[in-house]
């Protein structure tokens, strides 16, 4: 696919995956591996937008965007307006080029607060936030929602069309209530509704895990794009499938082990250059188990692998448990890891 599936202000979004912002796990390495593999476009974690917190090591690292290509998207929490604007304003200024405003997350820490998604159920903050951001900063602000707060109170048209009026360049809906949270599973016709409301970009979430389910929501609903979170942990590849499929018809085969531990192994030494290592090798963890977990006889080696300290003992692990596995699963490792990664860009 080489045309332009969309904008997001003067961003042209070339891929229609996407990755969503998932806490602990779109950092900027994961951020940079699921572009390099297809995604078009991708939301860091979410960061705070109270002001003693701007400046702290955590929101530095959340919002850290160096060398990343663009456009650089920071998705910022929050229920005060001010202070979402000021968080806004913060990073831009550190180099963010669209604001993503969170109301989609149904974590209790977040909602009793009064923020993500529990602004759904008061319309007229949810709207001041989004308009006094829009007015504070001039890149793109965006909004990520549900499709209201439980299933009697459905308002995602609503404020949509609240949103965009307030100046909101594109809105992505999770096909779940805040009630919801991530059980049972996700409906995409409330996103086909916005769709139809709004003029804006339209991006569709929740439960896209394959290529065919990509296909399927975007018929469904129109969408101009899908964002995918779960199903891209420890499968980064599946945004390169997306695409391939999208303008193809046709579907990629997962990675052999090959070429699965040069993915693996890339994004572990990103990841231990980006946290250090003490940090990167317990945070690393849990992105080897979604890499390996379906495995054969990974539950074993991943018991092991959890009690591994430092970055070369993890690394030294991975290799050992491969060449097992196939003893020429290390031949032409440097060729292997040029392959994978390669950018999918043009």
């Amino acid at each position: 696919m080489t045309s332009t599936a969309f904008r997001i202000g003067p961003y042209a979004i070339v891929h229609r995956a996407l990755v969503a912002p998932m806490a602990g796990v779109t950092d900027r390495p994961f951020r940079q591996l699921c572009k390099r593999l297809g995604a078009g476009y991708a939301v860091s974690e979410m960061a705070t937008s109270n002001p003693r917190l701007l400046d702290s090591v955590k929101t530095e690292r959340r919002t850290n965007h160096d060398g990343e290509s663009e456009p650089r998207a920071v998705q910022i929490v929050g229920a005060d307006p001010r202070m979402m604007a000021e968080a806004a304003r913060h990073n831009v200024e550190r180099g963010a080029q669209i604001i993503d405003i969170n109301m989609g997350c149904p974590a209790r820490k977040v909602c009793n607060v009064s923020a993500g998604s529990a602004l759904l159920a008061r319309e007229a903050l949810a709207v001041d936030i989004v308009e006094t951001v829009a007015r504070t900063v001039d890149v793109p602000v965006t909004v990520k929602l549900r499709t209201g707060p439980d299933a009697q109170q459905r308002n995602a048209v609503r404020l949509a069309r609240a949103f965009e009026s307030a100046g909101a360049r594109m809105l992505v809906v999770h096909g779940r209530t805040r009630a919801c949270g991530f059980r049972g599973s996700a409906e995409h016709l409330t996103t086909a509704e916005v769709k139809a409301a709004v003029r804006i970009p339209v991006v569709a979430n929740g439960d896209i895990d394959s290529p065919e389910k990509a296909a399927q929501v975007l018929r469904l609903t129109g969408a101009d794009a899908v964002m995918i979170g779960r199903a891209a942990q420890g499968r980064p590849w599946i945004f390169r499938q997306v695409a391939h499929y999208l303008e193809t018809g046709e579907r990629l085969e997962d990675p052999d082990d090959e070429t699965l531990r040069a993915a693996l192994r890339a994004h572990l030494l990103d990841h231990y250059a980006f946290h250090g290592e003490e940090r990167g090798a317990r945070s690393a963890r849990k992105h080897v188990c979604w890499y390996l977990r379906e495995r054969e006889g990974a539950q074993a080696f991943l018991a092991r692998f959890f009690t591994l300290q430092t970055a070369r003992e993890q690394l030294d692990a991975i290799d050992r448990w491969f060449e097992r596995r196939s003893p020429t699963s290390l031949r032409d490792s440097a060729a292997n890891e040029s392959l994978f990664l390669r950018s999918d860009a043009a």
